[in-house]
């Protein structure tokens, strides 16, 4: 993820440097191309494939909530249970901080409650990880007890046991469109579409099932 401040363009400007952003998690000036994945949906899809196995009670743990990128996916999250009829429970949902700790942190939070959910959207596959190691110190088995599903598309999530089911936002192609749109602004040129959000795809693998049995 990436931002771009004030004094960072006033530098780059300065030098003649063209900037894009990848992935900017916070506002960007409009004359800053920016490539990043559409949240909103990658999130609604991931909640639905949640929904579609049969849990109502899903945890969502995002990033950082001054984070565009992270409110959109809880949007999204909100988005999907809206749409299938069940009510949004404020006290499963959590900012992190998109690393292993804010995953970590906030599934003991959530596993340790009444009435603990039987499945977690994590915002990040890193912050999915960070689930994975605070289910397995509780003894809490996936997908079997919970299941979880990350975001990114980040391909260590594929050696995880059980591999991870993920959002994938096409990191490759994200930076081969910037790579792209640098290059025109290198030559001289001007960036068809400033602002590209790129689809995301529902990637499923063991990490999610049917909850348990009450």
């Amino acid at each position: 993820m990436t931002s771009v401040d004030d004094a960072q363009i006033a530098q780059f400007d300065s030098r003649s440097i063209p900037v894009v952003a990848i992935d900017a998690f916070g506002d960007q000036p409009d004359r800053i191309p920016t490539v990043g994945s559409n949240n909103w949906s990658g999130a609604f899809s991931a909640t639905k494939h949640l929904i579609d196995l049969g849990h109502t009670r899903i945890g969502m743990i995002s990033g950082p909530i001054r984070y565009l990128n992270s409110r959109a996916r809880v949007d999204g999250y909100r988005s999907a249970l809206e749409s299938c009829g069940l009510d949004i429970d404020r006290s499963l949902i959590r900012y992190g901080d998109f690393f292993f700790t804010g995953g970590a942190l906030h599934a003991r939070d959530l596993l340790t409650r009444d009435n603990r959910p039987t499945a977690i959207f994590a915002g990040s596959d890193l912050q999915a990880i960070g689930v994975y190691r605070t289910a397995q110190e509780l003894g809490i088995r996936i997908p079997d007890d919970l299941s979880v599903v990350g975001y990114d598309g980040v391909q260590l999530t594929e050696w995880l046991s059980p591999p991870l089911t993920t959002i994938d936002q096409s990191l490759n192609l994200m930076g081969e469109t910037a790579t792209d749109m640098l290059l025109t602004l290198a030559e001289g040129g001007t960036v068809r579409v400033p602002h590209l959000d790129l689809s995301t795809e529902l990637i499923v693998r063991g990490s999610t099932a049917p909850p348990p049995a009450p």
